[in-house]
């Protein structure tokens, strides 16, 4: 009778558990934190590189935040909002990748003493928005114009970017190519929009960082194709860029036809040779003497034969160019891709005073085109590196430089580096935080204080003394140098604007409302649905 008392009295009972919803926000916020902490180190000039060994045996050395959470294998939900925010500042900015995850961690670890006061995570969540709309207005009041025609003012804002890279040693030489690259695409009749696709990373092991070039033209990474004896440069080259194939055709459908008499054989034979022939005959009477061929994956793009009859009529071929590379080849030349032999006409070509084979001394061939007529907004770097792991690490160096440059292209404005504006936004958001009332003030206050991690994490990796340097650095904010950060060469705090250590303004208003974004994210999380 009893228990039958307790089973009616069940369905009844009104209380809510709550401990689950703290937990589960509790784990969330521990795994966010995790993977920020898996970064931190890296932050900086003296930050540490990370190795990562993939699944697949490949080995790669960096200290770029994007890519070292991009190959982390993170399975908690939570965490992966972080490497999802890495990704994202990638794409707004390019750089700072590092930074928004540490910005993250240090306002989620603020957000758990705030959350353990008692304050509800809504009012947190809003409190944060607020605190990071304001810290986008103090970084714009800080920041300081630049013109594009100030060509050192970017060249310095690369080189701040390279300086936390593997390849900081060569920062000199890739920082003015970087610039030189992202202005010669700018279109003058959109002049704020920079498309990176414009600016083409060719890498081609061999030789060092300091043999890297920008070549105003296209490079190929590839040989020329001269099996049957054909040219290997060509002076006053009319280029053709073809979609079909210069081979026997096929049938449609799978089938086999056995032949077995000689004579029709031999017949085949002819036809195919005819076939070949009257496509070159076709191609030679437009005047063309360079082909670029597109890849084929349905039957052999050229054959031997093919290749023997183009060598004859002397025409340069470059075989197997990827797909993906049409549109950047079409849009340097100036000219349409030819998808049928039917129409190839002249004014469908490009022109250029120069097609050659160059070798390159340890035994490797590029291909060069140089002095293209009429050139379309695009430029061609070739990067080269003594092993896999520089060129590769060389290639994400200059990607940033060169996303920094589009920023300060679509937002130009400069602010200081070494951890400046981030203790300027602490110091200016605490006085805030007073001047507010009730639970937000005390929110406010936390995240200001959170802010305070990028330069304690500077000097830290620095091998400097964290606390003191902070300290100082908070003292001299206080007196007015908006401008003083941690010169980690000279381990001691300076003006960091007469250094030369400066970014775009974007790279850091993106990573606070990025960071913040994420992490109200993250707290308003309460329970975890697993569907199976």
């Amino acid at each position: 009778m009893a228990s039958a008392a307790v089973a009616k009295a069940k369905p009844t009972e009104t209380f809510v558990d709550n401990k689950r919803k703290d937990d589960i926000r509790m784990a969330n916020i521990a795994a966010a934190q995790a993977v920020a902490d898996a970064v931190r180190t890296s932050l900086g000039p003296k930050g540490m590189d990370k190795m990562i060994s993939t699944a697949s045996g490949e080995v790669i050395i960096t200290n770029d935040g994007a890519t070292i959470l991009n190959k982390m294998e993170v399975l908690q939900p939570a965490a992966k909002f972080l490497v999802e925010l890495s990704k994202s500042q990638d794409v707004v900015a390019g750089d700072g990748t590092t930074t928004v995850v540490v910005i993250a961690g240090a306002l989620l670890k603020a957000s758990l003493t705030v959350l353990s006061a008692g304050i509800h995570a809504t009012v947190v969540s809003d409190s944060l928005h607020k605190a990071s709309i304001k810290a986008v207005e103090i970084l714009s009041a800080m920041a300081v114009p630049v013109k594009l025609s100030d060509r050192d003012s970017l060249v310095k804002s690369a080189s701040t970017s390279l300086n936390s890279k593997v390849v900081s040693q060569y920062s000199t030489l890739l920082a003015p190519l970087a610039v030189d690259a992202v202005l010669s695409v700018v279109d003058p009749e959109k002049p704020d929009l920079v498309d990176l696709k414009d600016i083409k990373i060719v890498k081609k092991l061999g030789g060092t960082v300091d043999d890297t070039e920008l070549v105003n033209g296209l490079v190929f990474d590839k040989k020329v194709s001269h099996a049957a004896g054909g040219p290997t440069r060509v002076e006053n080259a009319k280029i053709a860029v073809i979609q079909f194939q210069i081979s026997p055709p096929k049938t449609d459908i799978e089938q086999s036809i056995v032949v077995s008499d000689y004579s029709q054989m031999d017949r085949i034979l002819k036809e195919e040779r005819n076939y070949i022939l009257g496509m070159i005959k076709k191609i030679k009477a437009t005047g063309c003497n360079v082909l670029l061929i597109q890849k084929s994956i349905l039957r052999d793009a050229v054959t031997e034969l093919s290749l023997h009859y183009l060598a004859k009529a002397k025409i340069l071929v470059i075989k197997d160019i990827e797909r993906d590379e049409i549109e950047f080849i079409t849009k340097t030349l100036n000219c349409l891709p030819i998808s049928n032999i039917e129409h190839f006409r002249t004014e469908k070509m490009g022109s250029a005073d120069m097609v050659e084979e160059v070798p390159l001394g340890d035994g490797g061939k590029i291909v060069k085109i140089m002095g293209i007529k009429d050139m379309g907004r695009t430029t061609s770097v070739l990067v080269r590196g003594s092993n896999h792991l520089v060129l590769d690490e060389a290639e994400r160096s200059l990607h940033d430089a060169l996303c920094v440059i589009r920023c300060l292209v679509n937002k130009q404005y400069l602010i200081a580096g070494g951890g400046a504006p981030e203790i300027e936004l602490s110091r200016q958001l605490g006085a805030w935080a007073k001047v507010l009332q009730g639970m937000e003030g005390y929110c406010v206050k936390a995240f200001a204080e959170a802010l305070e991690v990028i330069p304690y994490t500077l000097a830290e990796n620095a091998g400097l003394n964290p606390i003191a340097i902070v300290t100082e650095l908070r003292n001299r904010h206080a007196h007015g140098e908006i401008n003083a950060g941690i010169n980690v060469r000279k381990g001691q705090i300076t003006n960091i604007l007469e250094e030369n250590v400066v970014q775009p303004l974007l790279v850091s208003t993106s990573a606070i409302s990025l960071a913040s974004e994420c992490v109200r994210m993250i707290l308003k999380i309460d329970d975890i649905v697993t569907v199976r």
